[in-house]
């Protein structure tokens, strides 16, 4: 009921702002929308036609816009139209004051023309810092970190340290942590905020430090970068380069983004798609065509399953009651493989399945299957006696229902394994696919034992 209400509530709020922004009552918009949470100031912007955006660009400053523009949760390809909508030296300055890591990411879906076009008109510093992380490779801690952090130098004191802390916090993206440095630039130490506070102003930063820091290599991987923050509660985390000197920061919040991302992204390979982030009025062309090369793929591996049935044709006009069980059979390999599949590529992306412990992944799904196969398999046995009076026939189809779910079990885990090994998205196994390479061995398994025990089958 309060949830109701609030959405009700917050829908009229909305209503309100767009009259306030058609009526191009500006103070009295400004002074409403700007008390609004920027995230609340995002949402009602994603909201906005084309002419009430342009109203908007013409109520608020580039500086006002930023803290929007960091909380939009739009498609990569509008950034572009949105971009376009705005005067260029009004864009480029709104794109200047954001935080770095954020405009590079809005940046990076802008054609070369574009980004170079903006980088020109932008504030000059802005840009350096912009460039500089542009030529770091995507989805590595240099793409997604920040240079706005405070760093202080181990042979100063406390007091001077909080002075720079005063001086360069306004700018900085968080202070909860304050990374030390050499006279080389070298990550020497990391010092909380708390530390710093309650230390005599007078002792020398080098006494309070803590030497132990964790840190990144610029390359890194995001997903490994996200797995470190969330293993040690870190609200930041140092990227240094290969010679250890301090070259930016990455906070919690990009991480959570990292990690929505990289959930979205893994959820859609399983699921066999790529669009599964896209709003449910995206264009039906473009969604079929993300669809389709799955599904062709699919369709043939699926055209291969019925050949192979074909080939048992003499068997099938012999024992025609052997066709009832196919679904069965292809639809419970198909489910233990996802099910393998999921334990698999969820170990791999968390990081719980090191190279030492596959093989006992392996050991473990292999006793997962017997153990439901033989329970799996004992039960048809007993179905189809109790329903066509045939225990040869019951046990057929038991004996291939356990041979299929340990078969099943162990593909689904080790199919994963392999991609990872040859440096490919584990998750691109994905449940289609997994469904239909068990459809061809549960068929192959069945049939096999079904022609080789066709003197016994009534």
């Amino acid at each position: 009921m309060t949830d109701s209400i609030e959405k009700e509530e917050k829908a009229w709020f909305a209503e309100h702002l767009l009259s306030l922004l058609e009526k191009n009552e500006i103070d009295a918009f400004r002074e409403e929308f700007l008390h609004m949470h920027t995230y609340d100031q995002a949402q009602f912007f994603e909201e906005l036609d084309e002419p009430s955006r342009f109203a908007l660009y013409e109520m608020l400053s580039p500086e006002e816009m930023a803290d929007i523009f960091e909380n939009v949760e739009i498609r990569e390809e509008d950034y572009q139209e949105i971009l376009s909508e705005m005067h260029p030296n009004f864009a480029a300055d709104m794109l200047s004051k954001m935080s770095a890591d954020d405009a590079v990411d809005v940046l990076n879906e802008l054609d070369k023309e574009q980004v170079a076009s903006y980088l020109t008109i932008m504030d000059e510093e802005a840009a350096d810092e912009i460039k500089e992380l542009l030529h770091y490779e995507e989805y590595t801690a240099g793409s997604i970190m920040t240079t706005e952090f405070v760093a202080i130098r181990e042979n100063q004191t406390v007091h001077s340290a909080m002075h720079i802390l005063r001086r360069e916090a306004p700018e900085a993206e968080t202070i909860y942590y304050v990374f030390v440095i050499d006279e080389q630039k070298h990550l020497a130490g990391v010092i909380s905020l708390r530390d710093l506070i309650i230390a005599d102003e007078d002792t020398m930063i080098s006494e309070v430090m803590n030497e132990r820091v964790v840190s990144v290599s610029v390359a890194e991987d995001q997903e490994e970068v996200a797995r470190i923050m969330r293993d040690y509660n870190f609200l930041a985390l140092p990227v240094v380069d290969f010679q250890q000197h301090l070259l930016g920061i990455i906070t919690v919040d990009d991480v959570m983004d990292v990690l929505d991302e990289e959930a979205s992204d893994d959820y859609s390979k399983l699921a066999g798609i790529s669009d599964v982030d896209d709003t449910i009025d995206h264009n039906p062309l473009v969604a079929a065509k993300k669809r389709l090369p799955w599904l062709i793929i699919l369709l043939f591996l699926g055209m291969m399953t019925a050949s192979l049935i074909g080939r048992f044709e003499d068997t099938l006009n012999q024992v025609a009651i052997l066709a009832v069980f196919i679904p069965l059979i292809g639809g419970m390999a198909g489910n233990t493989g996802t099910q393998a599949l999921a334990v698999a590529v969820r170990g791999l992306a968390t990081g719980e399945i090191e190279e030492e412990s596959k093989f006992k992944l392996l050991i473990r799904e292999a006793a997962t299957g017997m153990i439901t196969g033989a329970s799996c398999g004992l039960l048809v046995v007993l179905i189809v006696y109790i329903w066509q009076g045939d225990l040869i026939l019951g046990a057929l189809v038991g004996v291939s229902v356990f041979s299929t779910l340990i078969v099943a079990t162990l593909a689904g885990a080790f199919i994963p394994l392999l991609m990872h090994r040859f440096k490919i998205d584990p998750a691109v196994a994905s449940g289609p696919f997994i469904t239909t390479i068990n459809d061809l061995i549960s068929i192959l398994i069945y049939f096999g034992l079904a022609t080789t025990f066709m003197s016994y089958l009534k």
